[in-house]
C-alpha cells in the first residue's frame, strides 16, 4: 500500500468522523508522525502532500529536516511539529527549526525555551501537555495545575500557548479513550470561560492512529498519525 493510498483511507475516516460529530473537515489538521521511518519514507510522505511532519528527537530528525528544507521551495517547505518530551537542555536544538512544540509541561522548560527564543527573536507556539489520564508513565501537568501554569507563562512573552495536548493510554480501545479526550476539551473550555486563557488558546492536539476518530468527535483540532499514515519501516510500499 502506498502512502497515497493510506492518505485516501485516512481522509475517508476523518470525513466520516466529521459527519458524525457535525464538524467541518478544515477544522482538523493532520501531523504525519515520521519519527519511526527513514529519510526516504519521510520524503515520500512530503511528496505525497503531507506538509505537517512530527518528530520527537532532534538527533533523529536532523537529516530529514535539513534534506527536506534544502530541497523544498521556501513557500512550500514542511511545517515541523516537535511531539516528544523535550529536555530543557535540548531546547536550543529545537527552536528555530520546529514551528510547534506539543509538549510544554513544566516551567523549567518554559524558561529554557524563552531564553533561546529571545536569542533568536522568535515567538514559539506551544501546546501545554496535560496528563488527563493520570498515568504515572505519562508526561504532562495535572489538570488542577493548568490555570496556575498559564498564569506563570505570562512571565515568558516569547511563548504563545495555543492549546492543550494529551495522550490516551495505549492499551485502551478507541471508545474507552473518549473520556480522556472529552476531559481535555472541557479543560480548554474552562480556561477560556474563566479568562485564564484568551481566544488564541483554542487548539487540541489529541488522537493517534488507534483512536483519532474518537478524538475528532470530541473536538481534536490536530491529530498525530504515524503507522496508519506513513507505515512502519518494515512495511512494503
Amino acid at each position: 500500500m502506498t502512502i497515497q493510498d493510506r492518505i485516501q483511507q485516512v481522509e475517508r475516516r476523518i470525513e466520516d468522523a466529521c459527519l458524525r460529530s457535525g464538524r467541518k473537515r478544515d477544522e482538523i489538521g493532520v501531523v504525519a508522525v515520521t519519527k519511526y521511518v527513514s529519510l526516504e519514507r519521510t520524503k515520500e510522505a512530503y511528496e505525497s502532500g503531507l506538509r505537517h511532519l512530527g518528530e520527537n528527537r532532534w538527533q533523529d530528525a536532523e537529516a530529514k529536516w535539513r534534506t527536506l528544507n534544502e530541497e523544498s521551495p521556501v513557500e512550500d517547505s514542511p511545517i515541523w511539529h516537535f511531539i516528544g518530551s523535550l529536555q530543557s537542555r535540548k531546547a536550543k536544538d529545537v527552536l528555530g527549526k520546529f514551528h510547534f512544540i506539543h509538549s510544554l509541561d513544566r516551567l523549567s522548560l518554559a524558561e529554557a525555551i524563552h531564553k533561546q527564543a529571545v536569542k533568536l527573536n522568535v515567538i514559539v507556539s506551544c501546546f501545554i501537555q496535560v496528563n488527563v489520564s493520570g498515568e504515572e508513565s505519562k508526561h504532562g501537568i495535572e489538570p488542577a495545575e493548568l490555570q496556575g501554569f498559564l498564569g506563570a507563562l505570562k512571565e515568558y512573552p516569547t511563548i504563545k500557548p495555543i492549546g492543550l495536548m494529551t495522550m490516551a493510554p495505549y492499551e485502551l480501545e478507541a471508545e474507552a479513550a473518549r473520556p480522556v479526550f472529552r476531559s481535555l476539551r472541557e479543560l480548554r473550555d474552562e480556561m477560556l470561560a474563566t479568562g485564564a486563557a484568551d481566544e488564541t488558546f483554542s487548539q487540541l492536539s489529541m488522537g493517534m492512529s488507534g483512536d483519532f476518530e474518537v478524538a475528532i468527535e470530541e473536538g481534536a483540532t490536530w491529530i498525530r498519525l504515524g503507522s496508519i499514515l506513513v507505515g512502519k519501516e518494515e512495511d512494503e510500499l
